[in-house]
């Protein structure tokens, strides 16, 4: 039986699994990648797993050798008191229909094949879109997306759109963090924002005739919906309103005419959208419904990534750490990655230095601490998070107003202060864009969330992808230094070159890199264990191991490109 032991240091968190007697869980130490020990722990689940860890044993099946895990409990997202989590004070805040303890049966690792391919394939979307667009042959000749979820519920969001109104498609990827609030309205609004800004003066002043004589408006965007989608419909009056309100700006523009570049309809749409979102949440509604649900939009954040595909190439927006990359086939057959985004946190120096360079000489040892935006925000650049961005006596006032008729709890909210906050903002969403103009070696682009990135790099991804597509695996020859291997070390490549032949399972390729994100051995095979085990996981426990993941894979039309 496994005792789980807490221990609390500093300002940290640590959780400690020690065996005091011979219990079946190596078998979840042992199917781990590595990284596991280095990967994200929810707030959530550190904070589960403190409430229970008094009194709570786990029993596993077979007698085994003892597992001993550590991990930190860091998260994307931040705050001591939410709804979904425990005050380290010992104050109780996890509501009764959340308290899941896992048990015997929640931790048993055997699945099936079947039952493996249902969890995988079960968001699955694949879309052809056809040759002609009505303004010219398409960009695009079909994407492929799945979703995976480890929170409870899903913090992702991903949409793919064709512009009715000007040309080309759209696609977004979208990461929240603080819960799904924001990353669920971004992702009904941003692509509605961006092409109304690319949308000519003639056809935003069609738009407004028709809203002013209560006429059926022109449709604007053709969503590819999946079946898991959903929206605020209660708020949808209030995003149209805002909507409305930005398209009559462009119409009082000079500089609309034939409608905005994609670059510059890019930006605009991701900064007048974070203002709003900003704005709705300081507005009065009477709704109380309308009104709470502004807030914690604002209150929560997410990163996001879109790409405009059109013939003129790609651009792409991001703000955060979603990643876009451009598979490219070289002329020996092999596949090379093309990133079209860097990702916004600690890891890129110069972003670090964009956010000390915004504040004064003296808070450059406090902006950005643990690798974290002032210790706690792990992108360091997002929509909402107005916490990083507003007064805290704006904060404060805004929370106060609510306090008074909802439970602030309940809507993941409460009164915290970040430590250093001293000259905010300290966040924005402003994105970084780039343009790659599409070439015949140009045959897909790989969008994806963190959760994606965190598991493949950019290579393996596009390889994977790559010869899913071509369902060939090259090999490349033995070097000189590879025939003078020892046998055991023979034998390991052999393993390698083995697990890089295998045919592949899924025939949607988002869904081909989930699998492989989280079922590659250490020989680059695809283990039928690990992957069972990082599936079965219960919601309690599933996002110490691992992220949310989302990917789209677009398939480029490379006869576009032809000279």
């Amino acid at each position: 039986m496994y005792q789980i032991n807490v221990c609390l240091f500093g300002s940290s968190v640590g959780v400690t699994f020690v065996a005091l007697n011979d219990v079946g869980v190596n078998k979840l130490h042992n199917t781990l990648p590595n990284s596991v020990a280095s990967s994200e722990m929810s707030g959530r689940v550190c904070a589960s797993i403190l409430q229970r860890a008094s009194s709570y044993t786990l029993t596993l099946s077979k007698p085994t050798a003892p597992l001993q895990y550590s991990h930190q409990c860091n998260s994307s997202s931040w705050g001591p008191c939410r709804s979904d989590t425990v005050c380290l004070t010992g104050e109780e805040k996890w509501p009764k229909s959340r308290r899941h303890l896992s048990t015997r049966q929640d931790l048993d690792f055997q699945l099936s094949r079947v039952q493996i391919n249902s969890i995988l394939r079960s968001n699955e979307q694949s879309v052809s879109v056809p040759e002609f667009d009505g303004r010219g042959l398409s960009a695009v000749r079909k994407f492929e997306s799945n979703q995976l979820a480890a929170n409870t519920p899903n913090e992702d969001r991903r949409s793919a759109a064709t512009c009715l109104q000007s040309k080309g498609m759209l696609f977004g990827m979208f990461d929240g963090h603080g819960g799904w609030a924001c990353a669920q309205a971004v992702n009904e609004r941003l692509l509605y924002y961006t092409a109304v800004a690319m949308m000519s003066k003639q056809s935003l002043e069609e738009l407004e005739k028709c809203m002013e004589h209560g006429r059926a408006v022109p449709p604007i965007l053709q969503w590819y919906k999946q079946h898991a989608d959903f929206k605020y419909r209660e708020s949808a009056p209030l995003y149209i309103d805002h909507l409305r309100v930005f398209w009559q700006e462009l119409l009082d523009s000079e500089e609309q005419g034939e409608g905005m570049s994609p670059l510059d309809a890019l930006d605009r749409s991701f900064k007048r959208l974070d203002a709003d979102i900003s704005l709705e949440a300081q507005v009065p509604f009477y709704d109380d419904l309308i009104r709470s649900t502004a807030i914690q939009v604002a209150f929560a954040g997410c990163t996001a990534c879109v790409a405009h595909v059109c013939a003129d190439g790609i651009h792409v927006a991001n703000a955060g750490d979603c990643r876009a990359v451009v598979g490219v086939l070289e002329e020996d057959g092999s596949w090379s990655a093309l990133p079209l985004s860097q990702d916004h946190n600690t890891q890129n120096q110069v972003e670090v230095e964009r956010i000390k360079s915004q504040h004064p000489p003296s808070e450059r040892d406090t902006v950005v601490t643990d690798d974290r935006l002032l210790g706690i925000l792990m992108p360091l650049r997002a929509f909402g998070d107005v916490r990083f961005k507003w007064s805290l006596e704006l904060q404060r006032s805004i929370l106060a107003s609510l306090e008074s008729r909802v439970d602030l709890d309940s809507l993941n909210l409460y009164q915290y202060t970040p430590p250093n906050y001293l000259t905010p903002p300290y966040l924005d969403v402003a994105p970084e864009i780039t343009h790659h103009k599409l070439r015949p070696q140009d045959r897909f682009l790989i969008l994806g969330t963190d959760g994606l990135w965190d598991e493949l790099g950019n290579e393996e991804a596009v390889r994977l992808v790559g010869e899913h597509l071509s369902g060939i695996h090259l090999q490349a020859p033995v070097s000189p230094s590879e025939k003078q291997m020892k046998l055991g070390e023979m034998h390991e490549l052999l393993l390698k070159r083995q697990a890089r032949a295998s045919p592949a399972l899924d025939t949607n390729a988002a869904t081909h890199l989930i699998r492989h994100a989280l079922g590659t051995g250490e020989y680059g095979e695809l283990s039928q264990e690990r992957l069972a085990t990082m599936l079965a996981l219960p919601e309690d426990l599933a996002r110490m191991y691992r992220d949310d993941i989302t990917a789209t894979v677009v398939y480029l039309n490379s006869d576009l490109a032809r000279p």
